[in-house]
């Protein structure tokens, strides 16, 4: 039986920090809690309170759990995780030890198809699927989740495809989601987070001159990235690694390009410039199996 030990501190389920004590009566043991504010928390607990926000695309939930994705949930304890392309229409029933856990969950209408999710320790404010567009929402690619502090948004982009037949349609998207994510902006930071689907500069992808014009790095998908950095966002992994080379988040299943390294990085966390200096650290977590997608991350302080 999970039981709590005789002191310490935690999160409720209204996201309030909560002291509590373990006080003996009889034969039996009752608790008193008592909801503390940010100031008496940052005076009773010596330790730095941050948040680990991790982004993975999963390549289908059910094969994700298949190839550990629980293991990986509880080695890693993420505050926030958010999943792209979970392909499973109805929500799973978390495992017990991981019922501390708020669940969103927006699959696609077309089942085995694209989806998001989104896991937080503090269950959200609100939460919105969706950007507003029936096109693009029915294909579940967007959850945003809001918190005291900030707003993250949760993206799975389209994939132009092969022929860039899709292209079209992930350029109004990018459109839209810009347009979207600066309203939230003005309310308070965004933390926008997902699979991008587009390496944004020659030093994100292994063979730049083999994929020119392919889905992914096009001219088109490089100037979008270019122009909503330039709106006030930061690419968070590049503004704590600016040259840092064969730092990648996907590889194809083909050719054994991932223990080759012949990568891309399409992933990313981006934030406003008003907000980089609560980021204490960006990474790649690419020794990570259980995808052709590495996760990636943040800590805020």
């Amino acid at each position: 039986m999970f039981s709590l030990p005789k002191a310490g501190y935690m999160v409720d389920s209204k996201s309030r920090f909560v002291k509590f004590v373990q006080i003996p009566v009889g034969a039996q043991a009752f608790y008193f809690v008592k909801t503390l504010t940010k100031k008496q928390v940052l005076l009773a607990c010596p330790v730095k309170f941050r948040v680990k926000l991790l982004s993975w695309n999963v390549n289908g939930f059910r094969a994700g759990v298949r190839k550990g994705f629980y293991d990986f949930l509880g080695k890693q304890k993420p505050d926030i995780l958010c999943i792209q392309e979970v392909k499973q229409h109805e929500p799973p029933q978390l495992p017990l030890e991981f019922s501390n856990y708020s669940l969103v969950w927006n699959p696609a209408e077309r089942k085995g198809y694209a989806g998001t999710a989104t896991l937080s320790m503090a269950k959200p404010l609100s939460a919105k699927k969706g950007i507003g567009v029936k096109k693009f929402d029915s294909e579940g690619r967007v959850i945003t989740t809001e918190f005291e502090e900030f707003y993250v948004v949760n993206a799975y982009f389209p994939n132009s495809q092969r022929g860039l037949a899709r292209l079209d349609f992930k350029m109004e998207f990018n459109k839209k989601f810009t347009k979207f994510v600066n309203g939230l902006n003005r309310k308070k930071p965004v933390v926008a987070c997902g699979d991008f689907n587009v390496a944004h500069t020659e030093i994100d992808i292994a063979r730049p001159k083999d994929n020119m014009n392919n889905a992914g790095f096009t001219p088109q998908e490089r100037a979008w990235m270019t122009d909503l950095l330039s709106q006030g966002y930061v690419d968070t992994f590049r503004y704590f690694h600016p040259d840092a080379k064969n730092k990648y988040s996907w590889w194809s299943y083909r050719f054994n390009a991932r223990e080759r390294n012949i990568g891309w990085r399409i992933d990313y966390v981006i934030v406003p410039e008003r907000f980089v200096d609560r980021v204490a650290k960006a990474f790649i977590l690419d020794s990570v199996p259980g995808s052709d997608h590495a996760p990636v991350g943040i800590e805020i302080k």
